[in-house]
């Protein structure tokens, strides 16, 4: 039995496909009298285990085909695994599919009562609770026509209002928030941290991994069938989540960090060829380092150049970029983003959005951002990355975040993240 707290428990679960290189195969390996194999076997999930409490809210990160929705499939019972153990102690409600069970002749009315048969639900208590799906999904006389007429928007407002107020014990949703306007996305979030309120333990699978850093206590990253980082400190295992994406082994990264690339070149500037991360920051840092970022300054027209770190709301602003290239290296982006303490990138640009093109020559080169700085009072983690796209394939030189702490400063108060004062006019 599973503890109270615990609603999901996932011990040394594996699941194996069987793949074909033609479809008769399949046929002759079900057949053959000798058990001759003609199939490869496929590790979908290899080993994977942790457990989920109440009220805990859990995000899973991972590339495509890592494994994230095999497990989620597992944990709703569409799949079996082929190994290991499940225990789910609770009602669930999923989000894997928009739409998925809908019956398009149906009409949004019959669907919810379907829908909410499918998940245990008896004809009253979905008696009990339609005029609340009706609301919160909000599509209007729409209610009332078969879903096949509906758009991807109108899907994603229905499918959520049956999954979220069924008031279920674990609710899983698979990237089905990135569908709907702002507003809908908005009142759905606002749903899923009343419901975390009330102890129901949430599961959330994105691509964004500013969803993920927002609203999970905990995260999960999967990689090629294997839980490879399972932490309460959840921007750690999005910086891992990032590497992955850019082709940088975890392992390889650490290699990266000590080595001495200056050692037995003679160029003078090479000697400073820093590629260590800042400790006092906890500074993440990865790349090839053919090029590196050897330092940023940041000043506007009030503060000067060596005060480096303090900017006026509302002031242009400077960022003056240091790069060491070890040769030649064209059409370089250079990006670089402010975050807030919990790691929300608040404002993103680079080169290439400018449409300004870079070339990096070998030695020193110096680069300098001019932007307004927009963003209230407050300190601000910046990220910069320097990149390079070669034949459809990107290559990472350096990637810092964060490399400093700017504080931006204001003559007078205002909230929100966003600096622009008014102006009365009677």
């Amino acid at each position: 039995m599973l503890k109270n707290d615990i609603l999901i428990e996932v011990e040394h679960v594996k699941k194996t496909y069987k793949l074909f290189d033609r479809p008769q195969d399949r046929i002759k390996e079900a057949l053959n009298p000798f058990h001759k194999r003609y199939s490869k076997d496929f590790m979908a999930l290899d080993d994977i285990s942790f457990s989920v409490k109440r009220g805990e809210c859990v995000g899973i990160l991972g590339k495509n085909g890592a494994g994230k929705s095999t497990i989620l499939k597992i944990l709703t019972g569409v799949l079996t695994q082929t190994s290991g153990k499940v225990k789910v102690n609770g009602k669930v409600s999923a989000l894997l599919e928009l739409g998925g069970s809908f019956n398009p002749e149906m009409t949004g009315i019959e669907n919810i009562y379907l829908n909410g048969t499918l998940m245990g639900l008896t004809k009253k208590e979905i008696d009990d609770k339609v005029n609340d799906i009706i609301e919160f999904a909000d599509i209007g006389s729409f209610i009332y026509q078969p879903v096949k007429m509906y758009s991807s928007g109108m899907f994603a407002r229905l499918a959520f209002a049956v999954s979220i107020n069924v008031e279920p014990d674990i609710l899983i949703i698979d990237e089905a928030l990135s569908v709907g306007d702002i507003a809908f996305q908005y009142k759905c979030f606002q749903k899923m941290m009343e419901l975390k309120e009330k102890g129901i333990a949430l599961i959330l699978v994105s691509h964004s991994t500013q969803q993920i850093l927002q609203n999970c206590d905990r995260a999960l990253l999967l990689n090629s069938g294997k839980l490879i980082k399972d932490s309460k400190n959840v921007i750690n295992v999005i910086n891992d989540y990032e590497k992955i994406l850019r082709g940088i082994s975890l392992k390889e990264d650490k290699i990266l960090k000590t080595k001495n690339l200056g050692e037995n070149l003679s160029d003078e500037w090479l000697n400073d060829y820093d590629i260590s991360p800042k400790k006092e920051l906890s500074e993440n840092r990865m790349g090839s380092y053919r090029a590196i970022i050897r330092d940023v300054h940041v000043n506007d027209s009030v503060c000067d150049i060596s005060t480096n770190t303090i900017v006026y709301s509302g002031n242009k602003a400077y960022l003056h970029f240091k790069i060491y290239a070890k040769e030649d290296i064209d059409n370089v982006i250079l990006g670089v983003s402010l975050r807030n303490k919990e790691g929300v990138d608040l404002w993103v640009q680079n080169n290439l959005l400018s449409n300004s093109v870079i070339n990096l020559k070998k030695g020193v080169n110096f680069i300098t951002y001019e932007f307004r700085m927009n963003l209230v009072p407050n300190q601000y983690l910046l990220c910069p990355g320097l990149v390079v796209i070669k034949d459809g394939k990107r290559e990472e030189l350096d990637h810092r975040w964060p490399v400093k702490i700017i504080d931006v400063v204001a003559h007078g108060e205002c909230g929100g993240i966003m600096y622009s004062p008014i102006k009365v006019i009677f």
